[in-house]
């Protein structure tokens, strides 16, 4: 039945038109039949957080990150684990909202004016008179999708919500006892000394029967898993596909050339002596006046005898940086100097002397001794680079249209992907063994999470059709379809067998070298000396300065007694084996310039001041009932450091 509506899918639309229509006339259009229902992800102060908000929020957060850092792995970004940090930034803006609500926080009209001011771009719109320039304001409003008065108010409750973690941190202090009792710790040297028992050493000793392997493949049958996979096809539409489809026309390349002329020109440059008579914008009337009429003076000078007017700058010019060089200020471009300056030095020939010049600097006496005009590149040499900027601008606006054939297509001929791949030009792209969780070397279209939820769905996986055009990054689509699937299953023995016989060796090699560390910390303990060359000379450990060691190392050290030193003691690494550890002694530390104490104590005041603040925020969450509705993911897997 339903593969019929989707193949007559017109004629369904007018029938559910003919009948949905007088029902909506009997009993009134309710919002939620063109919203539709979005679960609910989590709840502050009874108000819902959906998973469209989520959703948009997160895109939003990715395309900022995305546009501060285009190399950044797309994996990361659509991992469970930054998508989860989107909807805690979204759940703590609800709660400190709710929080300066119940707080009755609200900046007055004075502090609110004063932040504006404080805004770089909107200070830029002041005029020389002080008053705004209203317009370009409403503009840089409308950037952010907002009107003045919308920018306004989110400013306002921004200012609110800041108050609120504001009283707790300025209130906040530390006294240089309490920093002093927690860094001590921090910043203590100990010295040790270290023998490694290496699982690679142990290996030999490893006895493998079948029997062996058999019972070890029972005890870890769950590490034998194979996940679900899936062999699939998929076509990705972006900027760099449509700009491959784009073919220039030779007329528009040379008008493009022809409009662009002065930019690849470059820019003219001038050789310009002056003489400066110096007078301060803020000086009186009366210094301006004389310094003036002192240039007035200079200038016949210089009028009367144009070849000296080297030798007059060296005697009279008030610039220290260029008098001594007979007024010489090297090669300049247009937005290098002020502008009645560089107006008269772009506007006289060569050799020429200008008329006294008045600037905030004072009145200058400009002669031009050189003129650089741009070389022009010819067509032919900025053939390429016009070519590429052209089918950018052509890619961009024709993305829309194509982005709308492919999401069109892929969903209307949902039983291939070759259409829409013919229909753009598009290359019919697949990938093997494709899981519903993303690894870190995968192709990066391939990392969505949306698409690999949509790839495992039903819709996919049992009707074997395309899955919708899915937004992987700006200006990028993605459509696919599972070719082949393979469910999750547990290899049987025989196929394990060689995975099974690696994992043996390696489980029992370190636990031989941790049995073997175990031994020789216990008998070192009882004062047996170690052999020549079992532990490594001494070396000097901090948490600050872990000198190549592991960090579970260095914390079993520093955590060791002081009363009780020397002592031995033991850490085991797991894969990388055990390391039984002598705590030798603390190291006399050296005299901590003030300066240093000081910037410790700041850090740590820092420290104790987000710690308090997140303290805090923990309470207000509890006062305005968050409830998150979703699990949070474990986090990454760091594996063992060392």
């Amino acid at each position: 039945m339903f593969e019929s509506i989707r193949k007559h899918s017109k004629i369904a639309m007018l029938v559910m038109f003919l009948l949905i229509i007088p029902s909506f006339v009997l009993v009134g259009i309710d919002s939620n039949y063109f919203s539709g229902s979005s679960p609910v992800v989590a709840k502050v102060n009874g108000g819902d957080i959906t998973q469209a908000e989520w959703d948009n929020a997160h895109r939003r957060e990715s395309d900022r990150i995305r546009a501060q850092q285009p190399g950044i792995d797309g994996a990361l970004l659509d991992s469970p684990q930054a998508r989860y940090a989107t909807l805690e930034r979204l759940v703590r803006d609800r709660v400190l909202q709710a929080a300066a609500t119940k707080m009755h926080l609200q900046p007055s009209d004075a502090r609110l004016a004063r932040e504006l001011q404080e805004i770089p771009q909107i200070a830029a719109l002041r005029r020389p008179d002080g008053t705004l320039n209203a317009e370009a304001y409403r503009q840089l409003a409308a950037s952010q999708g907002l009107t003045p008065e919308g920018f306004e108010a989110s400013m306002r409750r921004q200012l609110a919500v800041n108050q609120v973690m504001g009283t707790v941190m300025a209130t906040s202090f530390v006294t240089p006892a309490q920093a002093q009792a927690s860094l001590t710790p921090l910043f203590q040297q100990r010295e040790v000394r270290i023998a490694s028992f290496l699982p690679k050493d142990f290996v030999a000793k490893v006895k493998v029967t079948d029997q062996a392997l058999q019972s070890y493949y029972e005890e870890h049958v769950a590490d034998f898993k194979q996940l679900e996979a899936a062999d699939i096809q998929y076509v990705v539409l972006n900027l760099d596909a449509v700009r491959a489809g784009i073919k220039l026309n030779e007329d528009d390349l040379r008008s493009y050339y022809k409009e662009n002329i002065a930019q690849y020109a470059g820019k003219e440059e001038r050789r310009v002596s002056h003489i400066l008579v110096a007078a301060a914008k803020d000086a009186s009337e009366s210094a301006r006046a004389a310094a003036k009429a002192k240039a007035q003076s200079l200038l016949k000078e210089v009028r009367n005898s144009p070849q000296l007017f080297a030798e007059i700058a060296k005697k009279n010019s008030e610039d220290p940086g260029s008098a001594a060089q007979g007024g010489d200020l090297g090669f300049i471009t247009r937005g290098a100097m002020v502008k009645p300056f560089e107006d008269a030095a772009f506007q006289l020939d060569k050799g020429a002397v200008s008329d006294v010049i008045e600037t905030d600097f004072g009145f200058h006496i400009l002669k031009v001794v050189e003129v650089k005009k741009p070389v022009v590149p010819t067509f032919e040499e900025k053939r390429v680079d016009i070519e590429a900027k052209l089918a950018e601008q052509m890619a961009r606006r024709k993305f829309a249209e194509a982005a709308e054939a492919f999401t069109n297509t892929v969903y209307e001929q949902s039983d291939s992907l070759e259409p829409v791949a013919k229909k753009l030009g598009l290359k019919l792209q697949t990938a093997n063994g494709v899981t519903r969780t993303a690894a870190s070397q995968e192709i990066p279209v391939l990392a969505s999470a949306k698409l690999r939820l949509a790839l495992f769905s039903p819709d996919s996986l049992v009707q074997k059709r395309n899955t919708e055009a899915i937004e992987t990054g700006p200006n990028e689509l993605v459509a696919a379809r599972v070719t082949k699937y393979t469910p999750a299953s547990t290899l049987p023995f025989a196929a394990a067998k060689g995975k099974v016989r690696l994992e043996f060796i390696a489980n029992r090699s370190a636990k031989l070298a941790q049995e073997e560390g175990k031994a020789a910390q216990l008998a070192w303990s009882k004062g047996e000396k170690p052999v020549a060359g079992a532990i490594g000379a001494p070396v000097t450990v901090s948490r600050q300065d872990l000198k190549g060691q592991p960090i579970q190392l260095v914390e079993r050290a520093m955590n060791e007694s002081q009363s009780g030193l020397p002592v031995w003691t033991g850490v085991d690494l797991g894969a990388q084996g055990y390391r039984t550890v002598q705590v030798v002694e603390v190291v006399k530390a050296e005299t901590v310039p003030a300066l240093v104490l000081s910037q410790r104590l700041q850090q740590y005041t820092q420290y104790w001041t987000t710690a308090e603040a997140l303290a805090y925020y923990e309470t207000l969450k509890l006062r305005f009932k968050v409830q998150m509705k979703v699990p949070k993911p474990l986090p990454l897997s760091r594996g063992v450091e060392s």
